[in-house]
């Protein structure tokens, strides 16, 4: 029983990250120790990030107050078009690791925000968007600092001033709120 159990350790910790995301990854481990993600997550992520992005903008353009669809405006232009740059230039061979649609995680905060009333809208998407901007902030500048494709690190690097212009107006839509 015990060899079973120690087989199914060694899978799940060692065989599975070739299938998935890095456990680092995932955990948020990599981020702490301020690991540069493997090349394939961080495609995954940084794609994962644009399309949330891009569906958070579309609803606070309906439901978000003046500023937040000024926000929403500028976001849904910037990640448009970091998407759009990403998927030119990752390489063929990496191509499966660009997400085809949102994971759950994204699709509930997504479908919170959908049924977010008018009244409690901005406690719901100014905070999302502070929490989603750090992420992203430190995962392009984990690629950036210590990424192993130089097109993409290359790419981290000039596309941080976007994301963190992006973090700094949605502290402020944050702090404006309270």
């Amino acid at each position: 029983m015990k060899k079973a159990i120690l087989a199914f350790v060694f899978v799940a910790v060692f065989a599975a990250p070739c299938y998935a995301q890095s456990i680092g990854e995932k955990t948020g481990v990599n981020s702490v120790l301020g690991i540069a993600p493997k090349t394939e997550d961080f495609i995954k992520d940084a794609a994962m990030s644009d399309m949330r992005e891009i569906e958070t903008a579309k609803i606070a353009q309906q439901k978000g107050n003046a500023d937040e669809k000024k926000f929403a405006e500028m976001v849904l232009a910037d990640h448009t078009k970091t998407s759009t740059k990403l998927k030119s230039i990752v390489p063929d061979n990496l191509k499966a690791a660009i997400p085809a649609a949102l994971d759950d995680a994204s699709q509930k905060k997504i479908a919170k925000l959908k049924d977010a009333k008018a009244e409690h809208f901005a406690a719901e998407y100014d905070p999302m968007q502070v929490s989603a901007h750090k992420d992203a902030v430190a995962l392009f500048e984990r690629y950036a600092n210590g990424g192993d494709n130089p097109q993409l690190k290359e790419w981290a690097g000039k596309t941080l001033p976007t994301l963190k212009h992006h973090l700094e107006m949605a502290q402020a839509l944050d702090k404006n709120r309270k």
